[in-house]
C-alpha cells in the first residue's frame, strides 16, 4: 500500500495531537491531589501508551512523507 503525502501529514498532526494533549494531561495529572494511588497509575500507563502511539504514529509518517517526496521526484524526471 503506497501511503501519499496526505495520509503522511495526517499521521503526523495525530501524533502531534496526541504528544500536546498528553502533555497538558501531565500538567493536570501533576497538579492533582489525594487520589488513590490506583488513580495515577493508570493515567500514567495512558500517557505511557498514548506517547507511544504518537512515536510510531509520527514514525510512519516521517516515513510516508520521505517516501512520497521520493515518488514524486523520480516520476517527475
Amino acid at each position: 500500500m503506497k501511503l501519499e503525502r496526505k495520509h503522511a501529514i495526517v499521521l503526523l498532526a495525530i501524533a502531534v495531537w496526541n504528544v500536546v494533549t498528553y502533555a497538558r494531561f501531565i500538567k493536570a495529572l501533576a497538579d492533582t491531589e489525594g487520589r488513590p494511588t490506583g488513580y495515577y497509575v493508570a493515567h500514567t500507563i495512558l500517557i505511557i501508551v498514548n506517547f507511544a502511539i504518537a512515536a510510531l504514529l509520527g514514525t510512519w509518517g516521517v516515513r510516508a512523507y520521505k517516501g512520497a517526496a521520493k515518488e514524486s521526484q523520480s516520476s517527475s524526471v
